[in-house]
């Protein structure tokens, strides 16, 4: 009765496990590129908030490929990209524990809705200290802040989260953050259109599934034994237990997800895309704005593919980490098509 009569592969990837509920609504990008060839120093992340899909059409520029040269629609997520806020630094020292902040430096002026966080706690002499340690660390980061409430979206609490940096050597990344703490930087500064980013967020809920949705088990036959969505076997009479491999119902959706190599297509503004078409401002929105979102509002960036999430979450934006090209080229958009 509980006998498999035919091999089979196993259902479900063990490598997304747990697939327990994520901690937090913010995705945790615990990875960075390594870019010491960079010109320049350069954070190598943003940060942005889903909107919703819309469909651009281009030309395939994607050599030695059917589809080259000819005309491609694309369907893609737009990201509202408000301006990041440089409210600190931190360096970490390494050993053979991991990794340890050996100091802070908060910027002077630092938003107001930040207290809402955090209370920040700048001191005169935090820069000498940083200054006095930056030998002794083995990196540093940088500390942002991302408000929701710049693009109309009601909660007024910020993010608060870290970014890596790109550079040559340790004290040009340190000293190039000491230039722009306290100041605001915009995605056109980290990323340019035509690259690929990778996208980290956290994925749509869907409450608790059983194995045939939540795993793709097959379902028994219509005469078998009191269940049909149910797996056919919990495993051998002994040892006495259920291994952690064998598919059960629980949660699905609602983890961390990161896409790799989204290609950026477009990166404006709406004022811009008022004055260059003449048309309502912010082009980009349909009739009465998207869905769940409303109107999009200041800085945006379209990504062909999907993105984790759902409208008004916050995704994570970072520098390519596998298969980076070698050359960026600019897409050739032909037409944007907004329903």
């Amino acid at each position: 009765m509980g006998h498999r009569k035919y091999s089979a592969p196993r259902r479900g990837s063990i490598a997304f496990r747990p697939r327990a509920r994520a901690k937090s609504l913010e995705a945790r990008v615990r990875t960075w590129p390594e870019m010491a060839s960079s010109d320049k120093p350069s954070l190598m992340g943003f940060a942005g908030f889903k909107v919703g899909g819309i469909h651009v059409l281009t030309i395939d520029d994607r050599e030695k490929t059917p589809n080259f040269g000819k005309q491609l629609l694309n369907p893609c997520t737009i990201i509202a990209t408000p301006p990041l806020k440089i409210i600190g630094i931190r360096g970490y020292k390494s050993d053979v524990y991991g990794d340890h902040a050996i100091f802070d430096v908060y910027a002077r002026d630092t938003p107001k809705e930040l207290a809402r966080r955090f209370i920040v706690k700048y001191t005169e002499d935090s820069i000498a200290k940083a200054d006095s340690l930056i030998g002794k660390a083995s990196s540093v980061m940088a500390i942002v802040a991302i408000s929701p409430h710049d693009i109309n979206i009601s909660q007024k609490k910020p993010f608060v989260f870290e970014i890596g940096v790109a550079g040559k050597d340790l004290k040009s990344k340190y000293e190039y953050l000491k230039s722009i703490l306290g100041k605001e930087l915009k995605v056109s500064d980290v990323f340019q259109v035509g690259q690929n980013v990778d996208v980290s967020g956290i994925t749509r809920g869907k409450g608790v599934e059983g194995p045939i949705t939540r795993f793709g088990v097959k379902r028994k036959q219509h005469k078998s034994r009191k269940s049909v969505r149910a797996v056919g076997t919990l495993g051998p009479i002994s040892p006495a237990v259920v291994m952690y491999t064998v598919a059960r119902q629980g949660q699905r959706g609602f983890h961390q997800r990161t896409e790799y190599n989204k290609r950026i297509l477009i990166m404006s503004n709406t004022e811009r895309d008022s004055q260059d078409q003449g048309q309502r401002a912010g082009s980009i929105n349909p009739s009465g704005g998207f869905k769940h979102f409303g109107l999009v509002r200041g800085d945006y960036m379209v990504l062909r593919g999907s993105v984790p999430g759902v409208p008004k979450r916050l995704v994570k934006l970072r520098q390519p980490i596998r298969n980076v090209p070698k050359k960026i080229l600019e897409p050739k958009v032909i037409e944007v098509v907004v329903q």
